[in-house]
């Protein structure tokens, strides 16, 4: 396994667990806290200009679409980071706050923080887990 995809498997993984169990302890408050973001313009566009950071240098990275599972979800993680900070910044802003009241996050609570939650666990697993390989094939 490449070094790069063990690095961002065990950043992104232990990422998705504070980020879930954040969720899940501070689930309403958290709510109050997006909602706030959400019908706030300038923070979403700074927001998907983050997002977009994040998402183009994984891809730029490390867009490895072979090797394994772990391998294939870093890429992919990348790729919907990418893509979700273009959309918080090229989408009008009652386009994200509608998609957001559709979502309806406060119902579905838990179920938003079961999916970072399995995804950080298989992560972190699988990146502390790797060893490095001798091939140079994914660096």
């Amino acid at each position: 396994m490449s070094p790069r995809t063990i690095f961002l498997s065990r950043l992104l993984g232990l990422f998705l667990l504070a980020v879930s169990l954040s969720l899940l302890l501070r689930g309403q408050e958290l709510l109050a806290i997006m909602s706030a973001l959400i019908n706030d313009a300038p923070t979403l566009m700074n927001l998907g200009m983050a997002g977009l950071l994040a998402g183009l240098a994984i891809v730029l990275s490390h867009n490895i679409w072979a090797g394994g599972a772990l391998p294939v979800v870093v890429t992919l993680f990348g790729w919907i980071l990418l893509l979700r900070g273009l959309l918080l910044l090229m989408l009008p802003h009652e386009t994200v706050v509608r998609i957001f009241e559709i979502a309806r996050v406060g119902d579905f609570l838990y179920v938003y923080a079961a999916i970072p939650l399995i995804l950080g666990l298989y992560l972190s697993y699988a990146g502390f887990t790797a060893s490095v390989g001798s091939s140079n094939q994914y660096r």
